[in-house]
């Protein structure tokens, strides 16, 4: 028989977690370790950053990876890849934001499934997401998922499309800029 869970608080947890060298997901008072991610998946990330960064610089807009908390509702913190939120009232000192509007998954073999249902499932939860977007460095899809009028969700594959766009801060990059230095330099 195996030990029993210890759940934690909201407040517990990040009490706990803002003491680990690792980071934590928690769920409804479950917590997951965070494990690292292959080239592919930071190189991805590098790029977003890097060109959403850039789009940004005149806007109240900012865009955060992976080492930045979300929190939906009072159950649930989560380390998106990528997210944007334009919320105008922060401070510096901030380490977890409750309100993105967009949220960027970069996918994994081991993470998936998770990615595409349960951790959608919490993400749809936050009134502020207008975007989330899912993508795939091994096959190089790019799927982006937009709350239609009736408060469900409408997958645009925007792979064959050549580009990401992102409507609600109208943003765009190329498929060839999301998926650039992943391939090997050819030897000399």
């Amino acid at each position: 028989m195996g030990l029993p869970l210890q759940y934690l608080s909201l407040e517990a947890f990040l009490a706990w977690e803002n003491e680990q060298p690792e980071r934590h997901e928690y769920h409804r008072g479950e917590y997951f370790c965070m494990v690292g991610g292959r080239r592919g998946h930071g190189r991805v990330i590098a790029n977003l950053m890097r060109h959403l960064g850039n789009h940004f610089d005149a806007s109240p807009c900012q865009a955060f990876s992976e080492n930045m908390k979300v929190q939906v509702g009072t159950d649930s913190i989560l380390y998106p890849d990528v997210f944007v939120t334009c919320d105008k009232h922060f401070s510096a000192t901030e380490t977890v934001f409750t309100s993105p509007v967009i949220v960027i998954e970069v996918l994994s073999p081991s993470t998936q499934g998770y990615d595409r249902s349960a951790k959608f499932a919490i993400y749809r939860r936050l009134a502020s997401l207008r975007e989330y977007a899912l993508i795939d460095p091994d096959t190089r899809r790019v799927e982006v998922f937009r709350p239609n009028s009736d408060g469900n969700w409408t997958l645009f594959d925007m792979t064959e499309r050549g580009s990401i766009r992102l409507e609600c801060v109208d943003f765009e990059l190329s498929i060839e800029k999301i998926f650039q230095g992943m391939d090997s330099a050819p030897e000399m």
